[in-house]
């Protein structure tokens, strides 16, 4: 927020100044990096303040006192530290105390604790310019209305963090209702009065899945091999009427993605990688491309209904899946992903999608996923094994309804969680632009207006140092006279 220089705006006893005439500045020590720094704090140890913040700690201290820290370098430039206490400052930092006469430390902080302030430079490595920022324009109001502004930003800030904590504790209350209705459908509770209701009517899902595999047997012929029988130990007692099989049986055939190296022109045929796959869903923003004429495209061109397994990822991230449908852009999929091509008249697409996110299938995952520096992996075949639930065909369209349903409920409350999270962010800066145009506070007009004590200051600036009395110069011991007789 730059500071207005018309005179007529300034709200009663304000001044126009520089940051300069208001602070005392140093840069950080450098010297310090070469010193011992410690990751965690210890006895004699303090503080030492870098461009992240005070993450590390030294066994000695610069300075003692309340201060603002500046980030000078890298992609927190600009960021502002309130410190107190013992503490140092390493390179790339700079510190900065008000003249206390003039300027209240916690107004200084938020005020200029916003990279828009800053006079910045550079791309690849942004650094700000703190010198030359302390000259540009600084409106001051008087030092008693420094007090009140801070105080009021405080108190309203205060309750718009509780406010803020308190919308977080609702997204994680979603993420954890979501598994929640995952974890119960595929226990059979969420379908479970539908179930009762048309007891009788459906096929047993055991009687499917023997079906499924005399038409496998069929299709493969020498090629079919049974595969060994789920462990249930570990697993749910299934609803009447539901089995445990495997991600191979209802599975048409299992692909590995394209290693092939895409491009960013938009007019070839887009690449779906690991990132489009967002919270269980494919998401086509900062897209690849493969050139319109790939040879190759027919082999990885993805059809409606298959669903997409992210391989290798984080602990956290892999395994996460999403169903691919003919509303999405034409698309190819790239290697750290793998396609299950569903065989539709035994499963539903989007019942493997579910059921891989959720509790049961992110367990399974957790327990064979190998590690590779800092990557998980899950391959094809282990993906194959994967226990699953399987209901009959009628059951899992109605289960499908019945997690829509619950989960768009949960949709909407994180979309209005989200605005209202947006709404305080603009709330916190619309304070402090009120703050700092001296609409936050009223004024006060027995206020010593700032323009009276940057004058005493620069007064006492401009005061003649007091005359040191010459030295005395030490006298040399004279011989002593000598009487001369006559």
């Amino acid at each position: 927020m730059k500071e207005s220089t018309d005179l007529r705006d300034l709200p009663r006893g304000w001044a126009l100044t520089v940051l300069k005439e208001l602070v005392h500045h140093h840069s950080g020590n450098s010297n310090l990096i070469k010193g011992k720094m410690h990751k965690t704090p210890g006895p004699g140890l303090y503080p030492a303040f870098s461009a992240t913040g005070h993450d590390v700690w030294h066994d000695g201290y610069e300075h003692e006192g309340d201060v603002i820290i500046v980030s000078a370098v890298g992609a927190r430039c600009g960021k502002c530290f309130l410190a107190s206490g013992r503490w140092s400052a390493i390179a790339n930092t700079h510190v900065i105390w008000p003249i206390s006469e003039v300027a209240d430390r916690r107004f200084l902080w938020y005020r200029i604790n916003d990279e828009n302030f800053w006079i910045r430079s550079g791309s690849a490595q942004p650094f700000v310019k703190v010198k030359d920022s302390l000259n540009l324009p600084f409106l001051v109001p008087p030092l008693d209305e420094q007090h009140r502004i801070a105080a009021k930003i405080e108190e309203l800030f205060t309750k718009l963090d509780a406010g803020v904590e308190a919308l977080r504790k609702v997204k994680a209350q979603l993420k954890r209702y979501r598994q929640a209705v995952l974890k119960h459908a595929f226990e059979g509770k969420l379908t479970q009065e539908w179930r009762e209701a048309h007891k009788g009517e459906l096929e047993p899902a055991s009687v499917l899945l023997e079906r499924i595999k005399e038409e496998r047997k069929k299709t493969l012929g020498k090629k079919f091999k049974e595969l060994p029988p789920v462990d249930t130990s570990t697993l749910p007692e299934p609803p009447e009427g539901w089995v445990w099989t495997r991600v191979r049986e209802i599975s048409e055939f299992i692909q590995y993605g394209t290693s092939e190296k895409a491009r960013n022109d938009p007019s070839g045929i887009p690449v779906v990688r690991m990132g489009d796959i967002q919270d269980g869903k494919l998401v086509f923003q900062n897209l690849k491309y493969f050139p319109a004429d790939w040879p190759a495209q027919d082999d990885f061109v993805l059809q409606d209904g298959d669903v997409l397994f992210n391989r290798t990822n984080s602990a956290e991230l892999v395994g996460k899946t999403a169903v691919y449908r003919s509303a999405h852009p034409r698309s190819v999929f790239a290697s750290y992903l793998i396609r299950v091509r569903v065989n539709t008249e035994a499963y539903n697409p989007d019942i493997l999608a579910l059921f891989i996110n959720s509790y049961y299938g992110r367990r399974y995952i957790t327990s064979v996923a190998s590690q590779q520096v800092g990557q998980a992996n899950v391959n094809g075949t282990k993906l194959s094994l994967m226990p699953i639930s399987l209901p009959s065909l009628p059951e899992q369209s109605k289960m499908v309804e019945e997690i829509e349903r619950c989960l768009s409920v949960a949709d909407q409350v994180e979309k209005t969680a989200e605005q209202s999270l947006k709404q305080g962010d603009r709330f916190r800066q619309s304070i402090l632009k009120r703050a700092f145009e001296g609409k936050l506070v009223p004024q006060d007009p027995t206020d010593e207006p700032v323009s009276v004590l940057l004058e005493r200051i620069k007064a006492e600036k401009e005061k003649p140092a007091p005359e040191e009395k010459p030295a005395r110069r030490r006298k040399r011991k004279s011989k002593p006279k000598q009487t001369r007789l006559i």
